[in-house]
């Protein structure tokens, strides 16, 4: 059957004609009644996850490498190296001394430049290990309608490893810090595309507040291991809960300033989302638009994989993970009713503040067809994920909705 002819290629549809249509693989859409308007089943979707075949980590670009994992691969507890989604803004370094790396410490807002070597970051300061939710801030783009420009990501740009080093409110405290103090910025040392050196790749920041956080370090290992080059070895800025392109790879420098950073992908419309809210597909001009800080509520579906056959009367032990930037998931529900009813889920707390939360639920589906399981958190303070779609912006940052699976009960 030809899809197109009943969607577009965003799968949207009418109700009227998902009613016609609902039987032709075989089986009815289980609650078909409680469809949102304008929503089609994952199953007319492309590629139709009823009959596709195991995937492996999808690649979205190879220069620079843009690689993320499909939501069943971020099954572990802990996020593997092989199953951690790589954004990258320019090439991976080529020539890496480690026996001669060095962080150096300047900026407007330092009493003096400071530079340390490897071997005094680890000999010299306390050592922390913590788990860290690391979050590009275009995940879920791809859910965006009208479509925004950039990586199209669906859900796997996210990961939650376990990074070892020094907190950076030590090694600032070693350095010494002036009152006006505001913000950090940090330089990797990764190569334009153009491979010209003259040309900045990617320079962002953070504010004071947020780099004097105990979990905000400058990490040397991911799992107890070396961090792979991929994600930044030998030496990486690690900032939970906000976007990903704040924890810097590869890095050398920080600079404490005394005004927000100006680096690059600091200005004009980088990693920022209108201030007020503004109607799909509408461009603000780049004095309307602010800096993306802590991520929303967020949650995964990990097992079992979308398009998974069940018998009738089987249980379906469900499970995934829910974050929320710098807040805290409080609660997790499951509907497979298209969000007409919620159950509760069994909710873990956080190894540590900013790692994710697992949580688990045996579900039983009434009777057999097609269904969706959606998945919902809310955060400490009340907020909860769309169902659907967030508020639009033209960048496609933040998409938050609820994620979803398919499955047949037969």
């Amino acid at each position: 059957m030809d899809h197109s002819s009943f969607s577009d290629r965003r799968g949207f549809l009418k109700k009227s004609t998902l009613a016609t249509i609902a039987g032709f693989w075989g089986t009815k859409i289980a609650f078909a009644e409680h469809l949102p308007a304008n929503y089609v089943p994952l199953v007319f979707a492309e590629p139709n996850p009823m009959v596709a075949k195991d995937k492996d980590m999808t690649v979205l670009n190879d220069k620079p490498w843009n690689v993320e994992a499909p939501a069943h691969l971020l099954d572990d507890a802990i996020t593997p190296a092989n199953k951690m989604f790589i954004r990258n803004n320019g090439l991976i370094p080529e020539h890496i001394d480690v026996a001669n790396w060095k962080l150096t410490i300047n900026g407007e807002s330092v009493k003096a430049p400071k530079t340390y070597t490897l071997n005094d970051l680890k000999k010299r300061f306390k050592t922390y290990t913590y788990q860290l939710v690391l979050e590009c801030a275009g995940n879920g783009r791809a859910g965006y309608v009208p479509q925004a420009a950039g990586n199209q990501w669906t859900d796997g740009a996210v990961s939650c490893a376990e990074w070892t080093g020094v907190r950076l409110k030590d090694i600032l405290a070693d350095v010494g810090l002036k009152d006006d103090a505001v913000y950090i910025g940090y330089y990797g040392k990764d190569l334009h595309v153009s491979q010209d050196p003259t040309k900045p790749v990617i320079s962002r920041g953070v504010p004071m507040k947020k780099a004097l956080e105990d979990e905000t370090l400058i990490a040397w290992a991911m799992n107890g291991q070396d961090i792979p080059l991929t994600h930044g070895f030998p030496l990486r800025l690690v900032i939970g809960g906000w976007p990903a392109s704040v924890s810097g790879k590869w890095l050398h420098t920080l600079s404490v300033r005394n005004k927000v950073h100006d680096g690059a992908k600091m200005t004009g419309k980088s990693y920022k989302v209108p201030i007020n809210p503004v109607p799909p597909g509408v461009d603000p001009p780049e004095d309307q638009f602010k800096i993306i800080e802590s991520m929303p509520v967020k949650s995964l579906i990990t097992f079992p994989k979308t398009g998974a056959t069940v018998d009738f009367g089987q249980s379906i032990p469900l499970r995934g993970h829910a974050w929320a930037g710098d807040r805290s998931v409080k609660s997790m529900q499951i509907s497979f009713d298209f969000g007409s009813t919620w159950q509760s889920c069994k909710l873990q707390p956080p190894k540590n503040r900013l790692a994710w939360q697992h949580w688990t639920l045996d579900l039983k589906l009434p009777r057999k067809g097609y269904y969706e399981i959606w998945a919902r958190a809310v955060d400490d303070a009340g907020v909860s994920q769309p169902m659907v779609m967030p508020q639009w912006n033209p960048e496609g940052y933040c998409n938050n909705a609820c994620h979803r699976i398919a499955v047949k009960v037969v």
